[in-house]
C-alpha cells in the first residue's frame, strides 16, 4: 500500500512533509527527530523542526511508524510496525538493531503476574556491545 492511502486510511492529511517523514524513517536506520529533519529538508526543502516532531508524533499515534526509546538515548524512529519486534542496542555507539519476537506470536512473553492487565505487546531491549565496537577493542 502506499504511503499516501496509508495516511488517509490513518484519518491523516497528506502533505509532502509527512510523505518525506515516512520515507525518510523508512529508508533509515532508528533515526531520531534530528536525522528524519535533515532527511525530510533534503527531500523537499524548508519544514520546521517542530513540524517534524508534530507530524512524527501523529504518525506514531496512528500506528504508521514505531517509537522507541533507549534508555539515555533520544526517542527513535522506524517504520518496521505490527509485529512486535524486539531491539538490540549498543552501550557504546547507540546503535538500534531490530531482533526478531523472542518466541512465538506476540506478545512473545509473558510476565510472571499480569495484574488484571490483558497484555498485547513486549517491548524489550536488549543490551551489549555491537560487532564494529568489539572489533576496536582488539585493533
Amino acid at each position: 500500500m502506499r504511503d499516501e492511502d496509508r495516511l488517509r486510511q490513518a484519518g491523516l492529511r497528506v502533505t509532502a512533509a509527512r510523505l518525506a517523514i515516512m520515507q525518510t524513517v523508512r529508508e533509515g536506520d532508528h533515526l531520531d527527530v534530528d536525522a528524519v529533519h535533515r532527511g525530510v529538508l533534503s527531500r523537499v526543502g524548508q519544514v520546521s523542526l517542530q513540524a517534524v516532531y508534530d507530524s512524527l508524533h501523529a504518525l506514531h499515534r496512528a500506528g504508521l511508524l514505531r517509537r522507541i526509546e533507549p534508555a539515555g538515548s533520544p526517542a527513535r524512529y522506524e517504520a518496521r510496525i505490527g509485529d512486535n519486534h524486539h531491539h538490540l542496542v549498543c552501550r557504546r555507539c547507540g546503535r538500534v538493531t531490530d531482533v526478531d519476537c523472542a518466541v512465538g506470536h506476540a506478545p512473545c512473553l509473558d510476565p510472571a503476574s499480569d495484574a488484571g492487565y490483558l497484555v498485547d505487546e513486549a517491548d524489550v531491549i536488549f543490551w551489549g556491545v555491537c560487532p564494529d565496537c568489539r572489533s576496536e577493542d582488539t585493533r
